[in-house]
């Protein structure tokens, strides 16, 4: 249900605005995310979530992307995230996720899109968090869910070399779920941060 997939956004949003908050003076380190850097992934992960929630806010669901650029961010990261959290919080409870959302010209249902983001920002917030020696936690529901959800996005022409992401790294069967996601969304669960 979708109601569920805002519940466990939430602190997921809120764990990921603690771990931005704690990742000055890192912004050059490396992270699972081959292709960002600390700053660059904080950027991504800030200036999406303000698209999304704006999108989710707009009355006809527009989000206003600019194509496959990411969004700038101006003014604290982590305030940043808090924002759009609560702004995407409350356009959802009150049900912009019942009408598609736009990004750009490019339209996907908002319960649809409510997943994705949950998936994005699991994956984005361990991404952050092993990549500057922080803790990340998300509810066992909110990796559970994400791991059923994942496998419907990531189709052969989106994970790959050149692809918006990398091949899958294979996990125990009785991996966590969180393990579980980040196999299939190209991480390997046993990362760790170059010293």
């Amino acid at each position: 249900m979708t109601t569920t997939t805002v519940d466990l956004l939430r602190p997921v949003l809120a764990d990921l605005a603690d771990v931005v908050a704690n990742t000055d003076g890192q912004d050059a380190a490396p992270t699972p995310c081959t292709e960002l850097d600390v700053a660059q992934l904080r950027n991504h992960v800030a200036g999406w979530l303000s698209t999304f929630a704006t999108g989710f806010a707009d009355p006809e669901g527009r989000a206003n992307a600019g194509g496959a650029e990411v969004p700038q961010v101006a003014g604290p990261v982590a305030d940043v995230i808090r924002s759009a959290a609560d702004q995407l919080d409350t356009a959802v409870r009150a049900g912009a996720d019942q009408r598609p959302l736009y990004l750009g010209e490019n339209a996907m249902p908002g319960d649809m899109a409510m997943s994705m983001i949950l998936w994005e920002y699991v994956v984005h917030g361990w991404d952050l968090a092993v990549a500057t020696g922080q803790v990340w936690e998300p509810a066992p529901e909110a990796a559970a869910a994400s791991a059923a959800f994942a496998p419907n996005m990531l189709t052969p022409d989106y994970q790959g070399p050149g692809k918006p992401f990398a091949p899958r790294v294979p996990v125990a069967e009785n991996a966590s779920d969180l393990d579980q996601l980040l196999g299939l969304s190209g991480r390997n669960p046993s990362w760790q941060r170059p010293h």
